[in-house]
Protein backbone atom coordinates (compact mmCIF):
# COMPACT_ATOMS: atom_id res chain seq x y z
CA UNK A 1 0.00 0.00 0.00
CA UNK A 2 3.10 2.32 0.93
CA UNK A 3 4.40 1.36 -2.41
CA UNK A 4 1.15 2.48 -4.09
CA UNK A 5 1.12 5.58 -2.56
CA UNK A 6 4.57 6.48 -3.58
CA UNK A 7 3.87 5.93 -7.10
CA UNK A 8 0.90 8.18 -7.06
CA UNK A 9 1.99 10.99 -9.71
CA UNK A 10 0.84 13.94 -7.18
CA UNK A 11 2.51 12.89 -4.36
CA UNK A 12 5.38 12.01 -6.09
CA UNK A 13 5.19 15.63 -8.21
CA UNK A 14 4.93 17.18 -4.31
CA UNK A 15 7.72 15.16 -2.99
CA UNK A 16 9.90 15.63 -6.05
CA UNK A 17 13.03 16.99 -4.52
CA UNK A 18 13.09 14.53 -1.82
CA UNK A 19 13.20 11.42 -4.35
CA UNK A 20 15.27 12.91 -6.37
CA UNK A 21 17.56 13.09 -3.38
CA UNK A 22 16.33 9.20 -2.28
CA UNK A 23 17.46 8.00 -6.07
CA UNK A 24 20.76 9.68 -6.34
CA UNK A 25 21.82 8.15 -2.65
CA UNK A 26 20.43 4.98 -3.30
CA UNK A 27 21.99 4.98 -6.82
CA UNK A 28 25.41 5.62 -5.42
CA UNK A 29 25.46 3.05 -2.52
CA UNK A 30 24.25 0.47 -5.16
CA UNK A 31 27.54 1.83 -7.60
CA UNK A 32 29.40 1.69 -4.44
CA UNK A 33 28.28 -2.14 -3.42
CA UNK A 34 29.31 -3.42 -6.89
CA UNK A 35 32.80 -1.81 -7.14
CA UNK A 36 33.88 -3.32 -3.26
CA UNK A 37 32.36 -6.51 -3.96
CA UNK A 38 33.45 -7.13 -7.74
CA UNK A 39 37.33 -6.28 -8.50
CA UNK A 40 36.87 -2.72 -10.20
CA UNK A 41 40.30 -0.95 -10.90
CA UNK A 42 40.25 2.86 -10.53
CA UNK A 43 36.40 2.39 -8.91
CA UNK A 44 36.19 5.94 -8.20
CA UNK A 45 34.92 6.96 -11.98
CA UNK A 46 32.31 4.76 -11.53
CA UNK A 47 30.53 6.84 -8.57
CA UNK A 48 31.51 10.01 -10.36
CA UNK A 49 29.54 8.60 -13.41
CA UNK A 50 26.67 7.64 -11.38
CA UNK A 51 26.78 11.28 -10.05
CA UNK A 52 27.16 12.94 -13.05
CA UNK A 53 24.44 11.23 -15.24
CA UNK A 54 21.78 11.97 -12.41
CA UNK A 55 22.74 15.65 -11.75
CA UNK A 56 20.03 17.38 -11.36
CA UNK A 57 17.87 16.05 -13.20
CA UNK A 58 14.85 14.35 -11.40
CA UNK A 59 13.00 13.12 -14.79
CA UNK A 60 13.02 9.74 -16.38
CA UNK A 61 12.89 12.06 -20.06
CA UNK A 62 16.51 14.01 -18.61
CA UNK A 63 18.45 11.19 -17.60
CA UNK A 64 17.55 8.75 -20.44
CA UNK A 65 18.18 11.50 -23.00
CA UNK A 66 21.78 12.58 -20.77
CA UNK A 67 22.33 8.64 -20.27
CA UNK A 68 21.95 7.88 -23.82
CA UNK A 69 24.69 11.03 -24.78
CA UNK A 70 27.53 9.86 -22.38
CA UNK A 71 27.16 6.36 -23.56
CA UNK A 72 27.60 7.33 -26.47
CA UNK A 73 30.35 9.44 -26.07
CA UNK A 74 32.05 6.91 -23.91
CA UNK A 75 32.15 4.33 -25.89
CA UNK A 76 32.88 6.19 -29.18
CA UNK A 77 35.63 7.95 -26.86
CA UNK A 78 37.19 5.45 -25.21
CA UNK A 79 37.35 3.09 -28.45
CA UNK A 80 39.40 5.67 -30.46
CA UNK A 81 41.44 5.67 -27.20
CA UNK A 82 42.18 2.24 -26.96
CA UNK A 83 42.52 2.05 -30.99
CA UNK A 84 45.55 4.36 -30.66
CA UNK A 85 47.06 2.36 -27.51
CA UNK A 86 47.18 -0.50 -29.77
CA UNK A 87 48.62 0.88 -32.67
CA UNK A 88 51.57 1.36 -30.27
CA UNK A 89 51.92 5.12 -31.40
CA UNK A 90 54.67 7.49 -29.66
CA UNK A 91 52.94 9.85 -27.44
CA UNK A 92 53.22 12.38 -29.57
CA UNK A 93 51.55 10.19 -31.77
CA UNK A 94 48.65 9.46 -29.28
CA UNK A 95 48.20 13.40 -28.03
CA UNK A 96 48.18 14.39 -31.92
CA UNK A 97 45.16 11.28 -33.06
CA UNK A 98 43.26 13.01 -29.49
CA UNK A 99 43.29 16.47 -30.64
CA UNK A 100 42.15 15.25 -34.41
CA UNK A 101 39.44 13.15 -33.18
CA UNK A 102 38.04 15.63 -30.02
CA UNK A 103 38.07 18.75 -33.09
CA UNK A 104 35.89 16.16 -35.66
CA UNK A 105 33.70 15.84 -32.96
CA UNK A 106 33.14 19.16 -31.60
CA UNK A 107 32.60 20.21 -35.67
CA UNK A 108 30.06 17.74 -35.38
CA UNK A 109 27.74 18.30 -32.50
CA UNK A 110 28.87 22.37 -31.99
CA UNK A 111 25.14 22.75 -34.44
CA UNK A 112 23.15 20.10 -32.79
CA UNK A 113 21.82 18.79 -29.46
CA UNK A 114 24.41 16.40 -28.68
CA UNK A 115 27.26 18.15 -26.96
CA UNK A 116 26.72 16.88 -23.95
CA UNK A 117 27.93 13.59 -25.80
CA UNK A 118 30.97 15.83 -27.30
CA UNK A 119 31.84 16.57 -24.16
CA UNK A 120 31.90 12.80 -23.04
CA UNK A 121 33.76 11.94 -25.94
CA UNK A 122 36.60 14.29 -25.05
CA UNK A 123 36.61 13.16 -21.37
CA UNK A 124 36.62 9.21 -21.76
CA UNK A 125 39.42 9.93 -24.98
CA UNK A 126 41.79 12.10 -22.39
CA UNK A 127 41.33 9.33 -19.81
CA UNK A 128 41.84 6.56 -21.75
CA UNK A 129 45.26 7.74 -23.19
CA UNK A 130 46.39 9.45 -20.33
CA UNK A 131 49.57 10.73 -20.54
CA UNK A 132 50.26 8.89 -23.79
CA UNK A 133 52.05 6.13 -21.85
CA UNK A 134 48.75 4.38 -20.76
CA UNK A 135 48.31 0.24 -20.58
CA UNK A 136 45.83 -1.18 -22.40
CA UNK A 137 44.41 -2.81 -19.23
CA UNK A 138 44.03 0.78 -17.60
CA UNK A 139 42.26 2.41 -20.26
CA UNK A 140 40.34 -0.43 -20.96
CA UNK A 141 39.22 -0.14 -16.76
CA UNK A 142 38.76 3.33 -16.92
CA UNK A 143 35.82 3.09 -19.57
CA UNK A 144 34.29 0.06 -17.96
CA UNK A 145 34.07 2.52 -14.74
CA UNK A 146 32.27 5.06 -16.49
CA UNK A 147 29.88 2.90 -18.19
CA UNK A 148 29.10 1.08 -14.90
CA UNK A 149 28.22 4.31 -12.96
CA UNK A 150 25.81 5.73 -16.21
CA UNK A 151 23.79 2.25 -16.43
CA UNK A 152 23.28 2.63 -12.93
CA UNK A 153 22.37 5.97 -12.56
CA UNK A 154 20.12 5.17 -15.48
CA UNK A 155 18.26 2.30 -13.54
CA UNK A 156 17.72 3.55 -10.79
CA UNK A 157 16.16 6.71 -11.67
CA UNK A 158 13.90 4.69 -13.98
CA UNK A 159 13.08 2.24 -11.59
CA UNK A 160 12.51 3.86 -8.27
CA UNK A 161 10.16 6.41 -7.75
CA UNK A 162 10.41 7.09 -11.47
CA UNK A 163 9.07 11.40 -11.98
CA UNK A 164 8.28 11.54 -15.29
CA UNK A 165 9.00 15.13 -17.42
CA UNK A 166 5.90 14.74 -19.24
CA UNK A 167 4.31 14.76 -15.68
CA UNK A 168 6.03 17.56 -14.51
CA UNK A 169 4.87 19.23 -18.24
CA UNK A 170 1.82 18.58 -17.13
CA UNK A 171 1.45 20.09 -14.10
CA UNK A 172 3.11 23.26 -15.10
CA UNK A 173 1.01 23.28 -17.85
CA UNK A 174 -2.13 22.93 -15.37
CA UNK A 175 -0.24 25.93 -12.99
CA UNK A 176 0.37 28.54 -16.21
CA UNK A 177 -3.66 28.05 -17.21
CA UNK A 178 -4.57 28.18 -14.05
CA UNK A 179 -2.76 31.32 -13.50
CA UNK A 180 -4.00 32.90 -16.68
CA UNK A 181 -7.90 32.47 -15.38
CA UNK A 182 -7.00 33.90 -12.11
CA UNK A 183 -5.77 36.76 -13.96
CA UNK A 184 -8.41 37.46 -15.84
CA UNK A 185 -11.00 36.39 -13.74
CA UNK A 186 -9.36 39.24 -11.44
CA UNK A 187 -9.22 41.82 -14.29
CA UNK A 188 -12.79 41.68 -14.81
CA UNK A 189 -14.23 40.84 -11.45
CA UNK A 190 -14.98 44.45 -9.32
CA UNK A 191 -15.03 41.95 -6.00
CA UNK A 192 -11.96 39.67 -6.79
CA UNK A 193 -9.88 38.50 -4.06
CA UNK A 194 -7.73 41.37 -2.22
CA UNK A 195 -5.38 39.28 -0.98
CA UNK A 196 -4.34 38.29 -5.19
CA UNK A 197 -1.06 40.13 -5.77
CA UNK A 198 -1.24 39.94 -9.68
CA UNK A 199 2.19 41.42 -10.61
CA UNK A 200 3.77 38.15 -8.49
CA UNK A 201 1.56 35.85 -10.07
CA UNK A 202 2.26 37.29 -13.82
CA UNK A 203 6.16 36.53 -12.57
CA UNK A 204 5.34 32.84 -11.29
CA UNK A 205 3.28 32.50 -14.46
CA UNK A 206 6.13 33.52 -16.81
CA UNK A 207 8.70 31.44 -14.45
CA UNK A 208 6.39 28.47 -15.77
CA UNK A 209 6.68 28.89 -19.25
CA UNK A 210 10.66 29.03 -18.98
CA UNK A 211 10.81 25.77 -17.09
CA UNK A 212 8.60 24.01 -19.82
CA UNK A 213 10.73 25.28 -22.40
CA UNK A 214 13.63 23.03 -20.93
CA UNK A 215 11.74 20.20 -20.78
CA UNK A 216 11.03 19.74 -24.51
CA UNK A 217 14.05 17.54 -24.77
CA UNK A 218 13.40 14.90 -21.82
CA UNK A 219 9.55 14.95 -23.20
CA UNK A 220 10.59 14.02 -26.36
CA UNK A 221 12.86 11.42 -25.25
CA UNK A 222 9.91 9.75 -23.10
CA UNK A 223 7.89 9.35 -26.32
CA UNK A 224 4.47 10.54 -25.35
CA UNK A 225 4.69 14.25 -26.58
CA UNK A 226 7.23 15.47 -29.26
CA UNK A 227 9.14 19.03 -29.54
CA UNK A 228 7.21 20.34 -32.09
CA UNK A 229 4.10 19.46 -29.56
CA UNK A 230 5.50 21.00 -26.47
CA UNK A 231 6.72 23.91 -28.71
CA UNK A 232 3.36 24.61 -29.75
CA UNK A 233 1.62 24.50 -26.40
CA UNK A 234 4.45 26.93 -25.13
CA UNK A 235 3.66 29.50 -28.05
CA UNK A 236 0.13 29.22 -27.08
CA UNK A 237 0.64 29.91 -23.09
CA UNK A 238 3.17 32.68 -24.25
CA UNK A 239 0.86 34.76 -26.37
CA UNK A 240 -2.34 33.91 -24.09
CA UNK A 241 -0.50 35.91 -21.62
CA UNK A 242 0.75 38.88 -23.20
CA UNK A 243 -2.69 39.37 -24.10
CA UNK A 244 -3.73 39.21 -20.43
CA UNK A 245 -0.67 41.46 -19.56
CA UNK A 246 -1.49 43.45 -22.23
CA UNK A 247 -5.39 43.48 -20.14
CA UNK A 248 -3.59 44.02 -16.48
CA UNK A 249 -1.71 47.68 -18.16
CA UNK A 250 -4.94 48.75 -19.48
CA UNK A 251 -5.55 51.84 -18.41
CA UNK A 252 -8.22 54.37 -20.21
CA UNK A 253 -7.64 57.99 -20.89
CA UNK A 254 -10.82 59.14 -20.69
CA UNK A 255 -13.55 58.61 -18.10
CA UNK A 256 -15.97 58.41 -21.00
CA UNK A 257 -14.01 55.32 -22.79
CA UNK A 258 -14.27 52.99 -18.87
CA UNK A 259 -18.01 54.19 -19.24
CA UNK A 260 -18.73 53.15 -22.56
CA UNK A 261 -17.22 49.63 -21.56
CA UNK A 262 -19.08 49.32 -18.79
CA UNK A 263 -22.22 50.05 -20.56
CA UNK A 264 -22.22 47.17 -22.84
CA UNK A 265 -24.53 44.26 -21.13
CA UNK A 266 -22.60 41.12 -21.43
CA UNK A 267 -19.61 41.53 -21.99
CA UNK A 268 -18.85 41.00 -18.35
CA UNK A 269 -20.50 37.50 -18.38
CA UNK A 270 -18.21 36.42 -21.29
CA UNK A 271 -15.32 37.21 -19.51
CA UNK A 272 -16.44 35.46 -16.93
CA UNK A 273 -16.99 32.69 -19.00
CA UNK A 274 -13.96 32.66 -20.78
CA UNK A 275 -12.52 32.55 -17.15
CA UNK A 276 -14.32 29.55 -16.09
CA UNK A 277 -13.26 27.67 -19.50
CA UNK A 278 -9.40 28.15 -18.49
CA UNK A 279 -10.04 27.13 -15.05
CA UNK A 280 -11.73 24.07 -16.36
CA UNK A 281 -8.96 23.10 -19.21
CA UNK A 282 -6.66 23.84 -16.32
CA UNK A 283 -8.50 21.10 -14.64
CA UNK A 284 -8.97 18.66 -17.11
CA UNK A 285 -4.98 18.74 -17.90
CA UNK A 286 -3.97 18.12 -14.36
CA UNK A 287 -6.23 15.34 -13.65
CA UNK A 288 -5.09 13.64 -17.09
CA UNK A 289 -8.52 14.05 -18.87
CA UNK A 290 -9.18 13.83 -22.39
CA UNK A 291 -9.85 17.15 -23.67
CA UNK A 292 -13.57 17.43 -24.94
CA UNK A 293 -15.07 20.58 -24.80
CA UNK A 294 -15.26 24.15 -26.21
CA UNK A 295 -14.53 26.67 -25.28
CA UNK A 296 -17.15 29.89 -25.83
CA UNK A 297 -16.07 32.22 -28.04
CA UNK A 298 -16.09 36.05 -27.58
CA UNK A 299 -18.97 37.56 -29.37
CA UNK A 300 -18.31 41.35 -30.19
CA UNK A 301 -20.64 41.79 -33.03
CA UNK A 302 -23.31 42.86 -30.11
CA UNK A 303 -20.86 45.70 -28.81
CA UNK A 304 -19.83 46.90 -32.28
CA UNK A 305 -22.12 49.49 -32.68
CA UNK A 306 -21.28 51.02 -29.33
CA UNK A 307 -17.75 50.97 -29.76
CA UNK A 308 -17.49 52.81 -33.24
CA UNK A 309 -20.14 55.43 -31.63
CA UNK A 310 -17.89 56.19 -28.71
CA UNK A 311 -16.78 59.64 -28.27
CA UNK A 312 -14.85 62.12 -25.74
CA UNK A 313 -16.08 65.20 -24.48
CA UNK A 314 -14.46 67.08 -27.75
CA UNK A 315 -16.37 64.67 -29.87
CA UNK A 316 -13.57 63.05 -31.28
CA UNK A 317 -13.74 59.21 -31.94
CA UNK A 318 -12.61 56.84 -28.87
CA UNK A 319 -10.80 53.75 -30.17
CA UNK A 320 -9.77 52.44 -26.48
CA UNK A 321 -13.17 50.59 -26.55
CA UNK A 322 -12.99 48.60 -29.52
CA UNK A 323 -8.94 47.82 -29.01
CA UNK A 324 -10.34 46.34 -25.16
CA UNK A 325 -12.74 44.38 -26.72
CA UNK A 326 -9.88 42.88 -29.19
CA UNK A 327 -7.55 41.75 -27.04
CA UNK A 328 -10.92 40.12 -25.53
CA UNK A 329 -11.32 38.12 -28.48
CA UNK A 330 -7.19 37.26 -29.39
CA UNK A 331 -7.66 35.93 -25.70
CA UNK A 332 -10.94 33.71 -26.28
CA UNK A 333 -9.50 32.63 -29.76
CA UNK A 334 -5.80 31.60 -28.65
CA UNK A 335 -7.45 29.97 -25.62
CA UNK A 336 -9.85 28.11 -27.98
CA UNK A 337 -6.73 27.52 -30.01
CA UNK A 338 -5.38 25.69 -27.09
CA UNK A 339 -8.02 23.75 -26.14
CA UNK A 340 -7.91 22.44 -29.33
CA UNK A 341 -4.42 21.22 -30.00
CA UNK A 342 -4.58 19.82 -26.79
CA UNK A 343 -7.67 17.81 -27.78
CA UNK A 344 -5.56 16.21 -30.89
CA UNK A 345 -2.56 14.86 -28.47
CA UNK A 346 -3.97 11.74 -27.92
CA UNK A 347 -1.13 10.73 -25.43
CA UNK A 348 -1.62 13.97 -22.97
CA UNK A 349 -4.45 12.63 -21.42
CA UNK A 350 -3.25 9.86 -18.53
CA UNK A 351 -5.49 6.69 -16.60
CA UNK A 352 -3.33 7.06 -14.06
CA UNK A 353 -3.41 10.19 -13.54
CA UNK A 354 -7.58 10.16 -13.85
CA UNK A 355 -7.70 7.51 -11.41
CA UNK A 356 -5.16 9.23 -8.99
CA UNK A 357 -7.52 12.23 -9.53
CA UNK A 358 -11.00 10.09 -8.34
CA UNK A 359 -9.34 8.88 -5.62
CA UNK A 360 -8.38 12.28 -4.16
CA UNK A 361 -11.68 13.85 -5.11
CA UNK A 362 -10.01 16.85 -7.34
CA UNK A 363 -12.57 16.20 -10.31
CA UNK A 364 -14.42 18.74 -8.97
CA UNK A 365 -15.88 22.21 -10.45
CA UNK A 366 -13.50 25.15 -11.11
CA UNK A 367 -13.25 27.76 -8.69
CA UNK A 368 -14.48 30.38 -11.28
CA UNK A 369 -18.31 28.52 -11.68
CA UNK A 370 -19.88 31.71 -9.02
CA UNK A 371 -20.58 34.94 -10.90
CA UNK A 372 -19.49 37.89 -8.11
CA UNK A 373 -18.54 40.86 -9.87
CA UNK A 374 -20.99 40.34 -13.02
CA UNK A 375 -23.99 42.20 -11.06
CA UNK A 376 -21.70 45.46 -11.11
CA UNK A 377 -20.20 45.48 -13.80
CA UNK A 378 -17.16 47.63 -13.11
CA UNK A 379 -13.64 46.47 -13.90
CA UNK A 380 -10.69 47.47 -11.91
CA UNK A 381 -9.39 49.37 -13.90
Amino acid sequence: MLLGRLRDPFINHRHRRLFHVLRVSLALAITFAIIQVLPFEHSGWALVSTAMVMGNLPHIGGVLDKGRQRLAGTILGATLGLALIMLHLPPWGIYLGALLGIATCTWVVFPGRQAYSGLMFSVSLLLVIGDGNQAFSVALWRATDVLLGTLVGIAATVLFLPQKATDLMRFMLADCLDGMAQLYHAHTSATSAPDLDTRNLLKSTSRLLVKQRGLSDAIHREGRLNRTDVDELISYQRRMLSTIELLLETHWTTREGHSCINAMKGLREQQHTLARGLGTLALKVRTGQSIDFSITPFVLQPFAELAMSARGKDERVLFSPSGYLWLNRELARLAIATAERLGRLERLPSKRLHNRAQRRGLLRTTPYDNKEGNQDGNSPH
